[in-house]
């Protein structure tokens, strides 16, 4: 999901494409094993081995990326969830958004900051998978939730739109609000961010 404003280059955004592909293949080589894949301990391996290689992919994605950890509260303060956020700060990071991103596990997520509170528009440009969209106030207040699928075999997302007012707007994976029980009027908490550039795209 992209921010629908803003004509970056997609040069920068292609080859950051290939790095993250290549970077997705050597992040999850097979491991060989000889346990009886019958037997107890060769379940257990298994496992390890897939939590191991889902913790590869997601230690892989965003490295370009400053990242913070968003909780998501009640306002009573009690914990819904929380994901390792990848921060969009510039116009150049909310154009990409998720586009270049080929998979999001489900500890994680991007977090779009703005400077000000505003109706916004984002869309499913070039996107791989589904989302959720969280829209939140200055406070980190939520406003608006929005459960985004991801596109067609014959679409590119453009026509995929999905409004919104805030200052902050997280996504995560797909259902992962409902899954939590999130609802609009829930907090985000982060540390404080201040945005990288002005706000020419949105």
């Amino acid at each position: 999901m992209t921010d629908s404003r803003g004509t970056p280059s997609r040069n920068s955004s292609s080859s950051r494409r290939q790095w993250l592909r290549t970077v997705g293949i050597a992040g999850t080589l097979p491991v060989a094993g000889c346990l009886d894949p019958t037997t107890e301990a060769g379940s257990a391996g298994r496992d390890a081995d897939r939590s191991a290689d889902a913790d590869r992919s997601a230690d892989a994605i965003h490295r370009e990326y400053d990242t913070r950890e968003v909780r998501v509260e009640t306002p009573d303060g009690e914990m819904r969830g929380s994901v390792t956020a990848a921060i969009a700060d510039t116009p150049e990071l909310r154009y990409t958004g998720l586009s270049d991103t080929e998979s999001l596990p489900e500890s994680r997520g991007m977090l779009f900051v703005y400077e000000s509170v505003e109706n916004r528009t984002f869309v499913m440009r070039e996107m791989a998978f589904g989302i959720d969209i969280v829209y939140a106030d200055a406070a980190g207040v939520i406003t608006e939730i929005h459960h985004a699928p991801a596109p067609g075999p014959d679409e590119d997302g453009e026509e995929l739109r999905y409004h919104g007012r805030g200052q902050y707007v997280l996504e995560v994976g797909y259902r992962w609000t409902a899954d939590r029980g999130v609802v609009s009027g829930d907090i985000l908490r982060f540390d404080p961010i201040v945005p990288g550039a002005d706000e020419s795209d949105g």
